[in-house]
């Protein structure tokens, strides 16, 4: 199992089944969260708040997180560098 990393109000993803963090607004990007949502296959983790960044994973599923895609990717690379150094 891949490092974990912490996406908002105590949720954490493995680091190794993200394939892409992306922010909300673009309009393919709603769809495809539209769609997820649709088919059971969108994880909220906002807890009501508004979504901010959209994890796609590796199995299809879409993880919605509320905060900036420039925090997670952050905490994600700083995640790396720390596995590198051991």
């Amino acid at each position: 199992m891949g490092k974990l990393i912490h996406i908002g109000f105590g949720n954490v993803v493995n680091t190794e089944k993200i394939i892409a963090i992306v922010s909300p607004d673009s309009a393919p990007v709603k769809r495809m969260v539209q769609k997820a949502k649709e088919t059971g296959m969108a994880i909220d983790a906002t807890q009501g708040r508004k979504t901010k960044a959209v994890l796609v994973m590796e199995n299809s599923q879409i993880v919605l997180s509320a905060l900036l895609p420039e925090t997670i990717s952050g905490r994600a690379q700083t995640e790396g560098r720390d596995t590198d150094e051991t």
